[in-house]
């Protein structure tokens, strides 16, 4: 396949090429240049003048089953807390057939938003749900995934949140995790489908099955993620429970490492980002569901200063209440001049930049989820592309194309292909059947909260 006459092809490498064009051989990318550097014959030749090519998204965390409770009343104007309060029972009704359903209407609406590579973190496992659920709807749609495995030993009796028809014992949590490892985790570049382990929380894990994963993890070469500092009270109630802040407490039960990624980080201190950074873990910066909360504002500045691995993710649609990517990618934009402003102005870095926000997004989240094959367009990475037609109302006027994406707001992608292969084709989903799955959705979504 020959992509070419591409108006702005961004590699995220740091180059910027005009009329440029890309070549992609069984799912890889074979030559990326100019549209007179690369003229290969190929058996499909598509022609993006007037478009906007850059890598795919890569979406570092999300609850992919969450689709299912959006702008649910008792829930809307709620803090973490209360809104998992809320939640939790209506959780325990799901079903596999449910979360099937949510995952592919989740991983469709990440699509059009221009992602390519979604990581999931689940960790409800009610009325026999398994995380094959989650890859037949993933699969279904055609993204790349790595995909969490989590769970919760301690239930309302033991003075957590949720009920304890949501809770598992502590074996279960690591035996169903390594066997979802054994049996789904591709290892090789270029995989589609990755495990991590990913238990929810400190305040919902035993401190045993928080070693545990975090040596699983090492021993199988797999990622380790939860929830970290989200909202200003967890760090107390955290003391209250365990007898110190989350992040020593996690540290020292071995949750360290590059394989490490943390969902929020809202509420760390500059020694707290330093001992992440020195220990080269990385952090999904989830920042609508953090406003839609009203947990604060992640300090972005601080943790690209210290040199922390920090991509993005959109959270549960039950929290953000969407799955747009490049929006995220905006809002991160925004929210992070929001923070310079509250102190005063931008400080010597000045503001942070739409090709920042934008870097993130690709490049970024691939580091954090430990890829090297995904977030850049150059020989060799897998062919994972969107691009986005300027011939719209909102990029009238526009003096910069690349910023233009997150200044004016791209509101979906035009085409994308994960790992050489259609998934978005003139603005529409190709891999699935949107009105038939959107049908079948609604009265799942119904069923739940009736």
């Amino acid at each position: 396949m020959r992509l070419h006459s591409i108006e702005l092809l961004a590699t995220m490498t740091g180059e910027e090429i005009t009329d440029g064009a890309v070549l992609v051989r069984d799912g890889w990318i074979e030559q990326v240049g100019t549209t007179s550097e690369v003229t290969t014959t190929a058996d499909e030749s598509v022609d993006l003048s007037g478009h906007v090519v850059l890598p795919g998204l890569v979406n570092t965390h999300q609850h992919l089953w969450q689709t299912l409770t959006r702008a649910v009343p008792a829930a809307q104007d709620a803090a973490l807390i209360d809104w998992l309060t809320v939640l939790f029972p209506v959780w325990e009704k799901l079903t596999p057939e449910a979360v099937r359903t949510a995952a592919a209407v989740g991983a469709a609406e990440l699509a059009l938003s221009g992602c390519t590579t979604v990581a999931d973190h689940h960790y409800v496992w009610p009325n026999g749900v398994r995380i094959d659920d989650i890859v037949d709807a993933v699969t279904q749609v055609g993204l790349r995934a790595h995909l969490t495995r989590g769970g919760m030993s301690i239930g309302a009796s033991q003075g957590g949140l949720a009920a304890d028809a949501l809770t598992e014992t502590e074996d279960i949590i690591v035996e169903a995790t390594e066997h979802a490892i054994t049996r789904f985790h591709d290892p090789e570049p270029g995989a589609m489908l990755r495990i991590a382990a990913g238990p929810p929380s400190v305040l919902s894990t035993s401190a045993q099955v928080l070693r545990e994963l975090a040596a699983l993890a090492s021993r199988q070469g797999v990622g380790l993620h939860t929830h970290l500092a989200e909202t200003a009270g967890e760090a107390e109630r955290c003391r209250l429970a365990v007898g110190e802040a989350p992040l020593p407490y996690l540290m020292s039960l071995d949750w360290s490492g590059p394989h490490v990624w943390f969902a929020h980080a809202v509420h760390l201190d500059a020694d707290s980002i330093a001992s992440l950074a020195e220990a080269g873990a990385g952090v999904a910066h989830c920042p609508t569901s953090n406003m839609r909360l009203g947990s604060g504002i992640a300090p972005v500045r601080e943790f690209l200063t210290a040199g922390l691995r920090v991509g993005l993710g959109v959270d549960g649609a039950a929290s953000n209440d969407s799955g747009d990517l490049l929006t995220e990618a905006r809002q991160a934009m925004l929210l992070a001049r929001l923070a310079d402003g509250l102190r005063g102005g931008p400080g010597e870095h000045g503001f942070l930049t739409a090709r920042q926000a934008l870097q993130m997004a690709t490049t970024g989240g691939a580091d954090v989820l430990g890829r090297d094959d995904i977030g850049v367009l150059a020989p060799g990475r897998a062919a994972d592309i969107i691009a986005v037609d300027l011939d719209r109302p909102r990029f009238s006027g526009q003096h910069d194309p690349l910023a233009a994406l997150v200044f004016c707001g791209a509101n979906g992608v035009d085409q994308s292909w994960v790992h050489g292969r259609r998934v978005v084709e003139d603005g529409q989903l190709r891999t699935v059947d949107v009105g038939d799955l959107l049908t079948e959705h609604g009265a799942h979504a119904a069923e739940l909260v009736a």
